[in-house]
């Protein structure tokens, strides 16, 4: 079903246009009627060309003074180019007080001028003269509202609509979209099944069915709409990219390569590509293979942070640091502010045995992001080496705040207390760190081999 106020142009309005633009450069003469010039406003007001609409406008008033519809393209202008003082004006002017597109202007003027309760009573006034189509008022009311991210006041509009007519998928997309915008994701997800019950050839309904499960992390489900979607339309490049994407969330990725692949046929930013195979690559722990694609698409794009990190990765990975260097210090030549490139830094710092400088980047990266648990941790074993005890203790208890799941996290301020004297305060994590994995109790006594003797292990 389409909507009330939908414009296309077909072969007759072309020549419509076609007569019009040769009237305009003097080649042909003629008569517009009123039908005629305002389709030829409305064609010029959708494509944002609102002088050329204009000039049509003054042109159909000229020739028929009396056409209320001509005067409501002008309001439809003046809305356009956001005189709404204007536009409200003359659509209070008109007589036809019942039309449905002046009713439908004055809607969306005053909802544009957040005069919400006249809007209302407007939506009432244009609601209640529709009987055999209430479920597109509806849509059009809504598409008001949609536009101004006033979803609350859209959703309640399309529920009505869909009470009247179960069956209009222009109404159920848009449904849809409320509920998604309103984070109502199941009754989203059921309202795209709706629309693919009524057609399961619609790849849109799938697609956005596969991006509402994606969001959810539910990537399996997100594959099963994508592959229904590619069923419809093989070409579809932007689902086959979110199928390697979730191919990639489930550590897929030899699939996700082929995904990659197939999706780099089909655009023209390879180099974006490259970077998304290079990191399956560098997941799968194929360092060589991996550098291979982030170097083929810095060979496009130079200035390309992902690619110089990710190359300096796969040298950390390979131990190879003094060339892991290079990159990484390329990418913060490009963002100083990336606090993930300098716990990267840090790391090759440490695989040079220079503590201090290792030291400088993790502290630099949390100034720049402090809710990095495993960067505090980093933090706080240097200082542990060090026999900065007090702060090491604060840095660990930082990092179990943030995730006390982290592997060991117990045990460490066990052993920061036990080096600071404090055995009763070391006693109670110890023993939670003996719990969670029994191996605790042996490396804390390599940590403190002076407390052999004692029984602060005892479960």
């Amino acid at each position: 079903m389409s909507r009330k106020l939908s414009f296309s142009v077909d072969d007759e309005s072309d020549e419509i246009i076609k007569r019009y633009e040769q009237f305009l450069k003097g080649t042909a003469t003629g008569y517009f009627d009123v039908e005629e010039l305002e389709n030829i406003v409305e064609y010029y007001l959708r494509r944002g060309r609102t002088k050329d609409c204009a000039s049509a406008l003054e042109l159909g008033l000229q020739l028929h003074p009396n056409s209320n519809t001509l005067k409501t393209k002008r309001a439809k202008i003046y809305l356009a180019t956001g005189e709404d003082q204007k536009a409200l004006r003359i659509l209070n002017s008109l007589a036809e007080t019942n039309d449905y597109e002046t009713v439908l202007l004055k809607i969306e003027v005053l909802v544009k001028m957040e005069r919400f309760a006249e809007a209302s009573i407007f939506c009432s006034m244009l609601l209640s003269n529709e009987t055999e189509d209430l479920d597109n008022a509806c849509l059009d009311i809504a598409f008001i509202y949609l536009s101004r991210g006033e979803y609350e006041e859209a959703l309640e509009l399309l529920e009505r609509g869909d009470n009247e007519n179960t069956t209009n998928t222009d109404l159920l997309f848009e449904l849809a979209f409320c509920y998604e915008q309103t984070e109502e994701y199941e009754k989203a997800i059921r309202t795209y099944n709706r629309i693919i019950d009524i057609d399961s050839y619609i790849d849109e309904a799938w697609f956005n069915l596969g991006q509402i499960y994606f969001a959810l992390q539910d990537f399996t489900n997100a594959l099963v709409a994508y592959d229904f979607a590619l069923t419809i339309d093989e070409n579809d490049s932007l689902t086959l990219l979110q199928k390697g994407h979730a191919h990639f969330q489930l550590d897929q990725f030899e699939l996700a390569i082929e995904s990659y692949l197939e999706y780099q046929k089909m655009t023209s930013n390879i180099w974006e590509t490259n970077i998304f195979i290079a990191e399956c690559y560098e997941k799968m722990e194929r360092y060589d293979e991996s550098i291979s694609y982030y170097k083929q698409s810095l060979e496009v794009h130079p200035m390309n942070y992902d690619a110089l990190t990710g190359i300096g990765i796969c040298l950390l990975e390979q131990e190879e640091f003094i060339e892991s260097k290079i990159y990484i210090d390329q990418a913060l030549a490009l963002d100083p502010e990336a606090s993930d490139a300098w716990v990267y830094l840090a790391e090759v710092y440490i695989g040079l045995n220079e503590t201090d400088k290792a030291l400088d980047a993790y502290l630099k990266s949390i100034s720049l992001e402090a809710n990095q648990a495993d960067t505090l941790m980093a933090v706080a074993n240097i200082y542990l080496e060090q026999g900065e005890y007090d702060l090491a203790l604060q840095y660990y208890l930082e990092a179990q705040q943030l995730d006390d799941t982290l592997e060991y996290v117990n045990l460490f301020i066990g052993v920061a207390y036990f080096k600071k004297d404090n055995v009763l305060k070391a006693i109670p994590f110890l023993q939670k760190a003996v719990r969670e994995n029994e191996q605790a109790a042996e490396l804390f006594l390599e940590l403190c081999p002076e407390a052999i003797d004692s029984l602060l292990l005892d479960k």
